[in-house]
């Protein structure tokens, strides 16, 4: 039976100018190389100068992905920015993007899901794109994380970075089978009481400040590897395949020992898993999008190719998307 889908068109990315070493934080904080990739195995990270906003960041990306799709920004009908750190409470930073764009036409809005966005932003863009209120997305995740660290507390400080990614999506025909292109389908979750596990002590609405990251690393790795894999099997029985059918595992770069812990545990061959942890930190709702990026750029990823993202986020949130490439 034909049914609209959601289709990747192109895909693109942009980091931050400066380059922050893990070697450069240790003048900084008491830690170590050693100490940074044992635990995480992230190597450096890039950090925005304060001319890098998250929109500017969002732009960038946006536009490079307009590029590798080969269409025009005035064609894009819907922007869904997925972001925790926003140029401003208001307005949003997709209607920022928008205008950096040119784009005067259809709608504009960011999504907080902290670093679950992303797939959050992809499975609210194909609801416009397979019922036909819109033709074509760009779905974006931007952060500037690095404004909501604590530089004093060496364990979270160590983790984040900054940067951009995004994805032009377009609805197309499809048969209705996991052969399509596009989105086959997405799976989304939240547990709103795990809050005081992964937060921000601050908000315009509590203390009128920004506030800084806290989390309780221990808690969030156990929840990461343990219970969020239930929306990666939903996609997989909603859809018929296997982890043997996967070609790309492209999970949130948040730490190696939970992106392999987890790919083990569901029976995912660690060689089907994009790695860009290493070199950029755990950037929320850009990592992702930046890895997608990376593999593409790569030769990786390539058309027909059968791609699952999975994030976790503060909250908790999480969720997946099985995309055919």
């Amino acid at each position: 039976m034909t049914r609209l889908r959601s289709v990747v068109r192109g895909c693109g990315s942009y980091l931050p100018r400066t380059v922050v070493t893990n070697h450069d934080l240790a003048a900084r904080v008491e830690t170590s190389d050693d100490w940074i990739i044992q635990r995480t195995g992230i190597r450096q990270r890039h950090i925005a100068e304060p001319d890098e906003t998250t929109s500017v960041l969002g732009v960038r990306a946006a536009q490079n992905a307009l590029r590798n799709a080969g269409i025009d920004a005035s064609t894009i009908d819907l922007v869904v920015c997925a972001t925790s750190t926003p140029d401003h409470t208001f307005p949003s930073t997709a209607t920022q993007i928008q205008a950096g764009l040119g784009i005067q036409a259809g709608a504009a809005f960011d999504l907080q899901a902290v670093c679950a966005g992303f797939v959050y932003a992809v499975a609210t863009a194909d609801k416009f794109l397979t019922t036909g209120a819109a033709s074509r997305a760009l779905v974006v995740g931007a952060e500037t994380f690095s404004r909501l660290l604590d530089w004093e507390d060496r364990t979270t400080c160590v983790l984040f970075g900054d940067g951009a990614g995004a994805l032009v999506l377009e609805a197309q025909p499809g048969e209705g089978h996991s052969g399509d292109r596009g989105v086959l389908t997405s799976h989304l979750r939240a547990d709103g009481r795990h809050r005081d596990k992964l937060y921000v002590d601050g908000g315009p609405g509590s203390t009128g400040t920004t506030g800084k990251l806290r989390m309780v690393g221990k808690e969030v790795f156990r929840f990461a590897v343990g219970s969020v894999t239930d929306v990666i099997a939903q996609a997989f029985d909603a859809t018929g395949t296997t982890a043997e059918d996967l070609d790309w595992f492209v999970p949130h770069q948040a730490n190696r020992r939970i992106i392999e812990a987890s790919a083990d545990k569901l029976g995912i061959a660690r060689e089907k898993v994009v790695l860009t942890v290493d070199r950029h930190g755990n950037t929320s709702a850009a990592s992702i999008p930046l890895a997608l990026d990376a593999a593409c750029q790569d030769g990786r990823i390539k058309r027909g190719d059968l791609v699952m993202i999975e994030a976790i986020g503060g909250g908790f949130t999480w969720g997946s998307a099985l995309i055919r490439w």
